[in-house]
């Protein structure tokens, strides 16, 4: 299994020095990432989910990240493909130039925003987003591999022109796709893409989810070169030497960013300006609660002290997935425990795996 880092760029009650400073601060994260021998550092694209993602120029952090390390990968987590985001050539471009500006090191994730903050934002045609998403990933590897790309489809209509650079991985660097639903990791496995998952639900939902993407894969029809069977969760992770202070942050933590993230993508509104989210601690009584259903088992976060977070690595392992791309940096939890908790999980955890 392999263990990465997955960023938002969240901040409760954001000013333009604060959100300044997180910028800064997830450098520092990641350098230390780097340095202790983690997987890959996973970076999303979102535009407008003010204190849930300020992560709107993805394509600028890694590279200036990529510079500043040496081992670990550069992903995007995902880079948003309907053409009002970003048109199909530029992104072909620019995630070759990193790769090559990077040593090889990129991982390719895509999507298409479930946001209407984003969708209406850009003027998407909300009916044929996914059928944008399908098109475009359809096209890219193939102006990675071709000398002259030229196309002619529903959406995107383009004369013989020569794409460069190419990426120096080969065929070109894996490519992922956002699944949230297990309909979707179906779908993705039969495109013979690596799925992104957000990590909910019990060990047997998620268990049937990654048995289902495998079936799915194994008869692929690859839209790429190769087909990638990699299947990675996102938990809400915090790990501390003291059990009842990781939980006490992170459990706090992890409801800012789910509740935060059920505001924008599951409300069916266009939030604006301070969300309305529980973002104190929680009481003693709800966190004695979130500790028990901890110890009774579950793989929605890995939260609290080294032998605790080993314990849920291991159902995430028992369960199949690749790769757990683990979700440190959360809104209200402050950088001096997400440099601890990056430090104690490299130290105590990952060497068991």
């Amino acid at each position: 299994m392999k263990f990465s880092l997955f960023y938002e760029m969240q901040i409760a009650g954001p000013t333009r020095a604060t959100e300044a400073q997180l910028f800064r601060d997830c450098v520092e994260q990641v350098m230390l990432a780097d340095e202790l021998g983690y997987h890959c550092i996973w970076e999303v694209e979102h535009h407008g989910l003010y204190e849930y993602s300020h992560s709107s120029a993805p394509e600028v952090f890694l590279s200036f990240v990529a510079a500043l390390t040496k081992k670990v990968r550069i992903g995007h987590g995902v880079t948003l493909l309907p053409h009002r985001y970003n048109h199909p050539i530029r992104i072909a471009e620019r995630i070759a130039t990193l790769d090559i500006l990077s040593g090889g090191r990129v991982s390719w994730g895509t999507g298409k925003s479930s946001s209407l903050v984003e969708q209406i934002a850009f003027e998407n045609d909300l009916k044929t987003l996914h059928d944008q998403w399908l098109e475009a990933i359809e096209m890219i590897p193939r102006m990675w591999s071709s000398d002259v790309f030229s196309h002619d489809g529903r959406f995107f209509r383009i004369p013989p022109t020569q794409v460069v650079p190419k990426p120096v991985q080969q065929p070109h660097p894996p490519i992922f796709a956002a699944c949230s639903k297990p309909e979707s990791a179906v779908a993705v496995g039969r495109l013979g893409l690596g799925a992104l998952n957000f990590a909910v639900g019990t060990d047997d939902y998620l268990h049937q989810k990654v048995d289902d993407y495998r079936r799915a894969v194994a008869s692929a029809k690859p839209v790429g070169r190769e087909t990638n069977d990699w299947f990675a969760c996102t938990p809400a992770t915090l790990v501390l030497d003291d059990d009842v202070e990781a939980c006490r942050h992170g459990y706090r933590g992890a409801r800012f960013f789910s509740e935060s993230l059920a505001r924008y993508y599951l409300s069916g509104t266009r939030p604006i300006g301070r969300l309305d989210v529980p973002r104190d601690f929680m009481s003693d009584a709800e966190l004695r609660d979130a500790m028990a259903a901890r110890n009774r088992g579950g793989v929605g976060v890995i939260v609290g002290d080294p032998v605790a977070a080993r314990e849920t690595v291991s159902r995430f392992a028992d369960i199949g997935v690749d790769e757990l791309i683990l979700v440190m940096q959360m809104g209200t939890v402050p950088h001096e425990l997400v440099m601890r908790s990056i430090r104690t999980f490299a130290e105590r955890v990952i060497p068991h795996f």
